[in-house]
């Protein structure tokens, strides 16, 4: 006898977030507050820019640990 599989619908699943894609957070983060967030290992830069990237993180953070 095959039982037909009816998925439990939680209430709760309306409330889940819906995913994010990260790279639309950081362009409205640049645009509306100008704040930039970018990885020195982006392959979008040359190398001049992630050399840029990695001295400014040092000089307002610190050298990386690891």
């Amino acid at each position: 006898m095959k039982i037909p599989h009816h998925p439990y619908r939680s209430p709760l699943g309306r409330l889940q977030p819906s995913p994010v894609d990260a790279e639309d957070v950081k362009r409205e983060g640049w645009r509306e507050q100008h704040i930039l967030v970018i990885s020195e290992t982006d392959e979008r830069l040359d190398f001049i820019e992630r050399e840029i990237v990695r001295r400014l993180g040092e000089r307002l953070y610190g050298w990386r640990h690891g």
